[in-house]
């Protein structure tokens, strides 16, 4: 993982003055004016911002502190847990599997993961909870559309997030595959392809990957896209010489909240997260957004044919409801991302056809086909994270001519 500044360097995407890239440098500079302001008031540890245009960066900026406890001064190449920014790498990992030939998404998901096999939905009626049998088994791509019928324990208090938590399904001391079957034995908290509902569906597509590979997840995905794509920091785990480099949350909530109990990046896992459990850079990441607006290529190296990524990034849900809260009004779900389908409704701003996701302890991304433009907001504030979506988002935008 540890780069010299001359070999980091040929890796960032180019940079450009933002007025080359069609952004007001007045406006560009108002964003990390705003988010200085916002570190200031203690709201925000400390951020990395990133703003990619037509192939290039017109920003790459650094503020605050990469961990308030020492005082020390955030880096570009500070490392972040990026949480279900993970869902994306992942998701394109699954595609290019599908590609191969070696899996479809009309397959049920228990042709490749037995345990997936017969599964039962729970139904709760007046406070009496009743097993009923699934007639339509998940598919590959419920998985990747969060429609596959499972859920997060942390979302609720209904009888199976309530089994998620008792069987502490988030533990990284469990194998993937001994997490695979752990979650297959219990009940589904929705019928497969009725709604949608975010879920730990791409930590089963991070098994699913393993046993269509052969390989660990972090094997594989290291072997098929990181390496291909020089993401020379993204890995479920920080090597020791990097320790250094890894950013922090504040110890304390600055709004007074529960803190959020951050992964330990210092430890190799059990459970290699696909949902959840990479980290990386903001170099990293604007490197795999650039491959995605590329429709799947990047400096020469194609790992997914162009109209695999208009698939991808195209509403998967039609008609399927979503859940008014994660998925905001205007917006599908596509395979791994959120997708716009609607001008206004949103209170985030962005064209028909951007799609974009975030991580739990406060990273945030979007990509704008229509206007070649993508941005990124890596901070450990995780209390504070929809806040700074909107926040981003919508200065990411005043800065467009």
């Amino acid at each position: 993982m540890t780069q010299n500044p001359a070999s980091l360097s040929a890796l960032q995407l180019p940079l450009a003055e933002p007025a080359e890239l069609g952004l007001c440098p007045d406006r560009t500079r108002r964003l990390m004016d705003v988010l200085l302001d916002e570190n200031a008031r203690g709201r925000l540890p400390g951020a990395v911002a990133v703003l990619g245009r037509r192939g290039k960066l017109a920003l790459m900026e650094s503020l605050g502190q990469l961990d308030p406890a020492t005082g020390a001064a955030m880096t570009n190449d500070a490392i972040f847990r990026i949480y279900s920014m993970t869902k994306p790498i992942v998701s394109v990992a699954v595609m290019m599997q599908v590609e191969q030939g070696r899996v479809l998404l009309t397959d049920p998901v228990a042709r490749h993961l037995p345990e997936f096999a017969d599964q039962q939905v729970a139904v709760e009626r007046n406070g009496e909870v009743q097993l009923q049998p699934v007639t339509t088994p998940a598919t590959v791509q419920d998985l990747l559309r969060h429609t596959a019928g499972l859920t997060y324990e942390f979302l609720g208090a209904a009888h199976v997030q309530r089994l998620y938590a008792q069987a502490q399904i988030a533990s990284r001391e469990r194998s993937n595959a001994e997490f695979s079957r752990t979650l297959a034995a219990m009940p589904l908290f929705l019928l497969p392809g009725t709604q949608w509902g975010y879920s730990r569906a791409t930590d089963v597509l991070g098994r699913l990957l393993e046993v269509l590979t052969g390989q660990t997840l972090g094997q594989h995905l290291k072997q098929a896209i990181f390496d291909p794509l020089g993401m020379v920091d993204t890995a479920f785990v920080v090597p020791e010489a990097d320790h250094h480099r890894i950013a922090e949350p504040y110890a304390h909530d600055p709004d007074g909240g529960v803190p959020l109990r951050v992964l330990e990046p210092r430890k190799a896992p059990a459970m290699e997260s696909g949902g959840g459990g990479l980290m990386s850079t903001a170099a990293d990441y604007a490197r795999f957004l650039q491959f995605m607006l590329n429709k799947g290529e990047l400096g020469g190296t194609r790992l997914l044919g162009s109209h695999t990524v208009a698939h991808m990034t195209a509403d998967h849900l039609g008609s399927i409801a979503g859940d008014g809260m994660l998925l905001q009004p205007g917006h599908g779900f596509g395979l791994g991302f959120a997708v716009r389908t609607a001008a206004g409704l949103s209170t985030l701003p962005g064209s028909v056809g951007t799609y974009h996701w975030g991580g739990i302890a406060g990273t945030t991304f979007f990509v704008d086909p229509a206007e070649d433009f993508f941005g990124i907001l890596l901070a450990q504030a995780p209390n504070q994270r929809d806040h700074f979506r909107q926040l981003f988002r919508t200065l990411a935008y005043a800065a467009l001519e």
